[in-house]
């Protein structure tokens, strides 16, 4: 028998219970496969947020952005808006879109001819 899926609301309870500390999960289960794997996980940074920080990100962004509309979704002002979308701003870091590459990665292009030296140099430098 398949296990149901886990739902918002199992979510929001999670969060009540844990009253904002820190969870491991320790086991995932991919049902579609019914495969299981077992470990120490760390969460995703929005999933360790508040319930309710966690809903204000998601009428955020239904909003599209929208600081008016969610003046009148949440009732209150737009500094209000703003002053928690920078609280949970400064709560969640980003993401390098751009990382630096491997110093074995390389070192490896280099060894292959792909690229010369000054390239190389430039890379581990990390400019562009």
């Amino acid at each position: 028998m398949a296990d149901r899926g886990a739902s918002p609301r199992d979510w929001h309870e999670l969060t009540e219970l844990t009253g904002g500390a820190p969870i491991i999960v320790e086991r995932v289960r991919l049902a579609a496969k019914d495969i299981v794997i077992e470990g120490a996980f760390e969460p995703p940074q929005l999933a360790q947020l508040s319930a309710d920080d966690q809903v204000f990100i998601a009428a955020f962004i239904r909003s599209h952005g929208s600081i008016k509309e969610m003046e009148q979704v949440f009732g209150v002002s737009y500094p209000t808006i703003k002053a928690r979308l920078n609280r949970l701003a400064g709560q969640l870091s980003f993401i390098e879109v751009d990382p630096r590459p491997a110093r074995t990665d390389v070192l490896d292009r280099l060894s292959r001819g792909e690229i010369d030296a000054d390239e190389a140099v430039r890379l581990l430098e990390g400019r562009r």
